[in-house]
């Protein structure tokens, strides 16, 4: 059986972190959020704590050094054996060089999961997330679809011509996009 290496990526708001969680509730695979690990990193009262949460709270990405730096660290601390799912460190070309090639180093082939929703979509979603949450404003949403432009489109286009992305339609209901992950992953028989 071939061991996976998952990762998602994706527009804001596409789903990412939902589907990383469903896929790990289907099939007990640990998530490796880089969300989770700056924002751990955020609330420390440090200097790169407090320069982190200045840079997520105006919606810009982390820089692909500290990015690289948490995801390494985690990968080199996964048994052989083990399944892994990744969420977030995908979002720059230096980092999709890096993870195409240290997987390659130690033997593991990467599965690059992209969540597709058009601009609108991910707008919305994070309206709404926005007025249940108290998060971004709009200046904030503008810029992480500009940064989604500038980075993580390009790091998209690495991964697709290395043959690892499947790309899954993210406007569906979150049930059936996870049903579309399961099967392209060959998770589920149908």
């Amino acid at each position: 059986m071939t061991i996976k290496t998952i990762f998602f990526v994706g527009r804001p708001g596409s789903g990412k972190g939902t589907q990383a969680k469903l896929l790990a509730d289907k099939t007990g695979w640990p998530v490796i959020s880089a969300g989770k690990l700056f924002r751990s990193l955020s609330a420390e009262q440090t200097p790169v704590g407090r320069k982190i949460k200045e840079e997520n709270d105006a919606g810009m990405l982390q820089p692909h050094w500290l990015a690289t730096y948490l995801y390494l660290k985690a990968l080199f601390e996964l048994p052989a054996d083990a399944d892994a799912i990744f969420e977030g460190f995908n979002r720059k070309m230096a980092e999709a060089e890096l993870i195409v090639e240290s997987l390659a180093w130690i033997g593991r082939s990467p599965i690059i999961i992209n969540i597709e929703i058009s601009d609108e979509e991910a707008r919305e979603r994070i309206e709404k997330r926005k007025t249940i949450e108290g998060r971004a404003d709009d200046n904030v949403i503008e810029e992480r679809l500009k940064e989604y432009y500038d980075h993580t489109q390009p790091a998209i286009e690495i991964f697709r011509d290395t043959g690892v992305l499947i790309t899954i339609n993210g406007e569906t209901s979150p049930e059936e996009a996870a049903r579309a992950i399961r099967k392209a992953l060959k998770i589920d028989p149908e």
